[in-house]
C-alpha cells in the first residue's frame, strides 16, 4: 500500500485551541488557504489595479511564513496569520502587531511586492537606465541599513525609510507610488530627485502596457502547506531576528535620565515596566518601527537599570515623555535588521 496523504486539521477545530495547543501545531497542519478569505479580494484589487494601467501580469499568490517574492518568479508569498482572524489574535500576542492586517496596509504592501513580481516578470534589472536610476540589483543584501529620513532622493511608501535599503526595493517601493490610485505623485513628489524614478517607471510601465510577461513560471517557493515546523518554533525564529544586537549602549543616556540615588523615588526599571506599553505605542506611531523591536530596547533598558541600580525621580510625565525619546533615538536610527526574501 502506498504511504497515507496528508490530512490537515479543519480550521473550525484549532481555532477553538488554547495559544499553548496551537503554537504546537504544524504550520502545514493549519490546512490554510487563499480562496474564500479577504485576502483574496484584496489581490483581485491588485490585479485590477495593474489592468487599469494596461499591464498583462497578474501575479499569482499563496500562502507562506513572511510577506516577499522571490527572485526570479512573478508571483507574490503573504503571510499566513492573514487568512484567519484567529491566527492574527496569536501573531499580535506573540509580535505585538499584526504586519498587513488591515485593508489598507495589506494593499500597500501587495502594490510593493508587484514592484517585484513586475522586476522578476520581465528582468527590468537588466535595463541601462534601470541601473542608472535605482542602482545594481545584484548589490548584496546588507544584514543592516543605516536610512537618512531627510533624503529626497528616495519616496516614501512603507515604513523606516524602506527604498534606501537596496536597490530593488527602491524599484519596488517607487513602482507602489506609481501605481497607488490616490497618490497624486506629480505634485507629492514635485522638487525631489525621486521624481525622475517615477517618471522613469511611468515611462517604462507605458511600455511594458499590453505586452506578456517574459517570465511565466507559476512556482510557490516556501508554500505554506510544506512548513513542517510548529507555529512555537517559528514565533521563536522571527523574534530572534527583531532582537537588537547592541549590549550597553544605553548606560549614558539612562544615567541622564534616571538618579543613581538609591533612597530616591522606584527603582527605575520599575517605571519602565509599568509604561512601556503606553511609549512602545506612542514611539511605533512616530517612528513606524516594529512594536517587538520597540519591546526588545525597552527589555535591555530595564536590565541596565537594574544593573546600574538607577531610579526614577521627579514628575512622572515628564519622565514618560524623556523615555519615548530616548526610545525613539535609540531604534529609529539605528542600523535595522533586515529578513530574508525582499522583507517588510
Amino acid at each position: 500500500m502506498g504511504a497515507r496523504k496528508h490530512k490537515p486539521i479543519d480550521p473550525s477545530k484549532w481555532s477553538r485551541w488554547t495559544d499553548k495547543k496551537l503554537l504546537d501545531t504544524r504550520m502545514c497542519d493549519l490546512g490554510l488557504t487563499l480562496a474564500g478569505t479577504w485576502l483574496e479580494d484584496s489581490v483581485g484589487t491588485l490585479h485590477g489595479e495593474l489592468e487599469t494601467r494596461g499591464l498583462r501580469l497578474k501575479p499569482h499568490c499563496w500562502l507562506a511564513e513572511e510577506w516577499f517574492s522571490p527572485e526570479g518568479v512573478p508571483g507574490i508569498a503573504l503571510p499566513f496569520y492573514l487568512a484567519h482572524k484567529r491566527l492574527m489574535r496569536l501573531e499580535k500576542k506573540q509580535m505585538l502587531e499584526v504586519e498587513g492586517g488591515s485593508r489598507r496596509e495589506c494593499m500597500r504592501l501587495l502594490r510593493h511586492e508587484a514592484g517585484h513580481a513586475m522586476q522578476h516578470a520581465f528582468n527590468l534589472q537588466r535595463k541601462r537606465r534601470w541601473q542608472e536610476l535605482f542602482g545594481k540589483a545584484s548589490q548584496p543584501y546588507p544584514d543592516f541599513y543605516r536610512p537618512n529620513p531627510a533624503s529626497r532622493k528616495y519616496v516614501l511608501h512603507l515604513d523606516l525609510w524602506y527604498a534606501q535599503s537596496h536597490p530593488e526595493e527602491d524599484f519596488a517601493e517607487t513602482f507602489a507610488v506609481w501605481l497607488t490610485p490616490t497618490s497624486r505623485w506629480r505634485t507629492r513628489y514635485k522638487g525631489w530627485p525621486a521624481l525622475k524614478k517615477l517618471e522613469y517607471v511611468d515611462e517604462l510601465m507605458s511600455e511594458i502596457a499590453g505586452t506578456a510577461p517574459q517570465v511565466r513560471v507559476k512556482e510557490q517557493p516556501y508554500r505554506i502547506s510544506t512548513v513542517s515546523k510548529t507555529l512555537r518554533e517559528h514565533y521563536a525564529e522571527k523574534r530572534e531576528r527583531f532582537v537588537s544586537t547592541a549590549q550597553s549602549i544605553y548606560d549614558r543616556d539612562l544615567r541622564s535620565l534616571f538618579s543613581a540615588d538609591v533612597d530616591e523615588g522606584e527603582p527605575a526599571g520599575k517605571f519602565l515596566r509599568r509604561n512601556k506599553a503606553q511609549v512602545r505605542a506612542i514611539v511605533a506611531r512616530w517612528s513606524g518601527q516594529y512594536e517587538f523591536t520597540l519591546e526588545v530596547v525597552v527589555k535591555e533598558m530595564i536590565d541596565r537599570c537594574r544593573d546600574l541600580n538607577l531610579r526614577a525621580t521627579g514628575p512622572e510625565e515628564e519622565l514618560r515623555m524623556q523615555f519615548a525619546v530616548l526610545l525613539a533615538a535609540r531604534t529609529t536610527h539605528q542600523l535595522y535588521r533586515q529578513r530574508d526574501w525582499y522583507p517588510m
